[in-house]
């Protein structure tokens, strides 16, 4: 009897959970919340102020006191500003939860509340706002509800706008827009370069070669695979016969009286590394090199010369005019960074990535594959670091063999962003693909910091073994010491994130994967010269409590203080790839050490690892914050330096202040031309304003150093990064990285212009003006068609156009003459069969406009009235 009364109860539950369950899922379905900026600057102070209104559209009153409501927000919540009757309690990350305070009333129907709280910084556009809601109630912990209905309501007074005081960056509007393009010429489209990196040299010639399938393909054996990649793009642009008076003949009759037009590769061993001679005659074309990767690029460049095709639209032939080539890169690294540790990319978007690198003569993929929110790659021997490490969702308990959600990737492991990795088939794929694009490949394991992944895989691998009685096991590949009672915060608020450098453990998982990785690559036969170990934004105070670095410090007082393993790490992992025939890669900071000096934490240049090949990308060139000049000071001291700064380089920052504009800025806002004006022995002399729009003042560079001849010769190349915490998917990444690859391409390919050399500075200008133009018609009108042509789709940013109102008259311009704008003046949405612009508009009412490129794919929308500005709808939140 007794167990039945027990029973019954169980059984009750188990009948009303599920309805409970459905209620629960059905309430959530009915809150909306709504996140604005209010201010930034709040109370004087280097933060901002935000309100998330919470509405019940239920006919019931939603929300007692036995719920949470999490989210991820980037910037780090001051919870004692928190009003409405709740509490905002920090997981770790970027995760947070709201809880109700005894305080709270649940909100009746049709109703709100709203939670104000400050944030450090500041916040500008929808990207800023809080994420990925979902809810949980306390009766069921294990059923976390996504709340759907978020969106962040646009910003419009120059209190949202401003960062701060010395803010002088406007938000973008079509004026603006308009008076930036003002300079930009609309050149005939025979006047623009034919191909595309700047070659050294191109000579024009009288004549043309005919290009159909009759022209035989010959090719020294040792560029047998170019030739095939040059046969699959004739099939895919050319008709399998030759159009004589409208009809197509086959067979013989079509080659007939052609038999000597040819296509030659030729070895030519007296060409520099990587570069080709490509010759043009009526009867013949010869690409010439010293090596497989010359002919690519060659290809690559005979490709260029086309006239824009249509894709899967086949012509009988094509029209080259003849010319005379002769080329080769000024950079040998020319690369792109890609996270999918933070967010995840597919390996079908890796491998469109690597043929649009190769179409650019980028030679290097920079792969960042861990992170604090993410471990991407299989590692044979290590299952935790991608059974626990790659995937992402609600925390039920403190051992779930998961991580925690961030950037929005919500409760659920099944989210394609937050969750996913690599096998070792997918990953040789990859590289085996990148090796036919003549791409490297360079992995990068973070380390010692941003490991949380590896760190907390690790910490279950351990936890696992010796619950099955090995210890030893257990111990062999752990990254932080149990007993480490150090009190850190990362620059992304993690407090878990760091290996321990003291653990001869944290040298075997290091070793570990490095081995594996390079049993990937000789299964793809792909060459491996060098593994990127991070070491950037360790926090202070790591270590500081940690029983093993203590006594490891202690044994070897040469250190004199945790901050001494820095080094000592360093110089262990160079070791240990030295041995391997490896060279060591990282950021900037590995050729940096910590020094105390009156308490204060302060970084100098470690001169123990200069001259060693040791290659660093060197990321701060934050004009404003005093490392303007760090990356040639490492490179005068003996470090390989590759160039990748943020205000130039870093792909993830937004193209424009503006609300609807993705992506970060805490660098710079980055359009196009900031990788295309990039002079890169001598960044100075261009970068006049800093972060915040402000004017230099004279000489502020004065006391900056400058390159040595030795310094040169370490700049071994450029690099394009893209950071993913707010990519999620393809469509995204492409955005974010096109058109500035572009910038980048022909940055790292191309010797200086005219115009990085003009001492003159009006003069300097003018030539630069000439340069803008000729570079953006190419892209507008040759280049995106060729991507049009090249993919199935390419989601690169189509900029807004420009307006203005003058005498009575809209006038619109465009960054990228080629592209179309059009238009609408009965406040309707610009379509594909809206009016095309050809002439200023008559200025009545709301002109709408977009621009579309050549497949019809229309950019955002934009409006101007006589006499207003150009306003923006709310952005639904992921």
């Amino acid at each position: 009897m007794r167990r039945l009364l027990l029973l019954f109860p169980m059984l009750l539950w188990a009948f009303l959970a599920p309805v409970q369950a459905q209620k629960d899922a059905s309430d959530a379905k009915n809150i909306a919340i709504n996140w604005q900026i209010i201010e930034n600057s709040h109370a004087g102070a280097g933060q901002f102020l935000s309100v998330l209104n919470v509405q019940n559209n239920s006919a019931i009153p939603l929300m007692n006191k036995n719920w949470k409501l999490y989210f991820n927000f980037a910037r780090r919540i001051l919870t004692k500003t928190v009003s409405g009757a709740v509490d905002i309690v920090h997981v770790n990350g970027d995760l947070y939860y709201i809880r109700p305070t005894d305080k709270f009333v649940p909100i009746s129907n049709g109703a709100s509340v709203n939670i104000e709280f400050a944030s450090s910084d500041w916040a500008v556009n929808f990207t800023d706002a809080p994420e990925g809601f979902y809810l949980i109630y306390d009766h069921d912990p294990k059923k976390p509800i996504p709340i759907k209905n978020v969106k962040a309501i646009p910003s419009t007074s120059p209190a949202q706008f401003a960062r701060n005081k010395q803010d002088r960056v406007p938000a973008i509007t079509p004026e603006l827009i308009y008076e930036e393009n003002k300079s930009i010429t609309n050149l005939p489209e025979k006047d623009l370069q034919k191909v595309f990196p700047t070659p050294v040299t191109y000579e024009k010639k009288n004549g043309s070669f005919i290009l159909d399938q009759s022209v035989k393909i010959t090719a020294d054996p040792s560029f047998s695979n170019e030739r095939n990649f040059l046969k699959e793009k004739m099939g895919l642009l050319l008709t399998s016969g030759k159009v004589v008076s409208g009809k197509t003949i086959h067979g013989k009759a079509a080659i007939k009286g052609l038999a000597d037009k040819t296509i030659l590769l030729k070895l030519d061993k007296s060409i520099a590394k990587e570069g080709y001679i490509l010759n043009i005659n009526q009867n013949s074309l010869v690409i010439s090199a010293a090596d497989p990767t010359g002919i690519f690029y060659g290809i690559q460049s005979l490709l260029s010369t086309f006239p824009p095709q249509k894709r899967g639209v086949k012509v009988a032939n094509i029209n080259i005019q003849n010319a005379l080539v002769q080329d080769q890169p000024r950079f040998p690294f020319r690369g792109l960074m890609i996270d999918v540790a933070r967010n995840f990319q597919t390996k079908e978007e890796i491998i469109k990535l690597l043929d649009l690198m190769g179409m650019y003569k980028l030679n290097v993929l920079h792969f960042h594959l861990n992170d604090d929110e993410g471990w991407r790659l299989e590692i044979q021997g290590l299952p935790e670091l991608t059974e626990i490490g790659s995937r992402r969702g609600h925390p039920i308990d403190s051992n779930a063999n998961y991580l925690i959600p961030s950037f929005g990737s919500g409760p659920f492991l099944n989210n394609p962003h937050g969750s996913g990795h690599y096998s070792t088939a997918d990953f040789i794929a990859i590289l085996k693909h990148a090796n036919a694009r003549h791409i490297r490949v360079i992995p990068e394991i973070e380390a010692p910091g941003h490991a949380r992944a590896a760190v907390r895989s690790m910490e279950m691998r351990y936890h696992r073994l010796m619950k099955a009685g090995k210890p030893e096991a257990a111990a062999e590949y752990l990254l932080q010491d149990l007993n480490d009672r150090s009190t850190y915060r990362s620059v992304q608020n993690w407090n878990d994130n760091v290996m321990d450098p003291a653990l001869p453990s944290a040298y075997n998982f290091m070793e570990k994967v490095t081995d594996e990785i390079m049993a990937m690559y000789k299964a793809a036969n792909a060459p491996l010269e060098t593994i990127h170990f991070g070491g950037d934004e360790v926090p202070d105070g790591a270590w500081e409590a940690s029983p093993a670095s203590l006594a490891f410090v202690k044994a070897n007082p040469e250190l004199k203080d945790v901050n001494g393993l820095w080094a000592y790490f360093y110089t262990r992992l160079y070791e240990m790839l030295k041995k391997k025939k490896l060279y060591l890669s990282g950021w900037e900071e590995v050729g940096m050490q910590p020094v105390v000096a009156n308490g204060k934490k302060s970084y100098v240049i470690n001169p123990g690892l200069a001259d060693k090949n040791i290659h660093l990308n060197v990321w701060n060139n934050i004009i404003g914050w005093g490392a303007e000049d760090l990356a040639y000071r490492l490179a005068n001291v003996g470090y390989k330096v590759i160039l990748g700064g943020v205000s130039n380089f870093y792909f993830d920052m937004a193209y424009q202040k503006s609300f609807d504009e993705p992506g970060y800025y805490w660098g710079e806002y980055a359009d196009i031309d900031k990788a295309f004006n990039f002079i890169p022995f001598n960044s100075f002399l261009n970068s006049n304003k800093d972060k915040f729009g402000n004017t230099l003042k004279e000489g502020f560079y004065d006391s900056k150093e400058r390159l040595t001849a030795k310094g040169k010769a370490n700049i071994v190349g450029l690099q394009g990064l893209l950071w993913s915490e707010t990519i999620k998917g393809s469509k995204d990444l492409e955005y974010m990285i096109m058109p500035k690859l572009l910038g980048l391409a022909e940055r790292a390919w191309a010797t200086d212009p005219e115009w990085a050399n003009e001492p003159d500075a009006i003069k300097r200008k003018q030539l630069y003006n000439q340069a803008w133009s000729q570079f953006v018609n190419i892209v507008g009108k040759r280049e995106l068609p060729r991507i049009d042509a090249a993919f199935e789709s390419m989601n690169y940013r189509l900029p807004p156009a420009g307006a203005v109102v003058k005498d009575g008259l809209v006038h619109l311009n465009i960054q990228f003459p080629g592209l179309t704008i059009r238009y609408t003046t009965d406040n309707s949405e610009p379509t594909i069969k809206s009016p095309v612009y050809t002439k200023p508009i008559p200025a009545k009412g709301s002109i709408r406009f977009r621009t579309f490129d050549s497949k019809g794919r229309g950019g955002k929308i934009s409006s101007i009235h006589p006499e207003e500005n150009w306003t923006a709808s709310p952005k639904q939140l992921p």
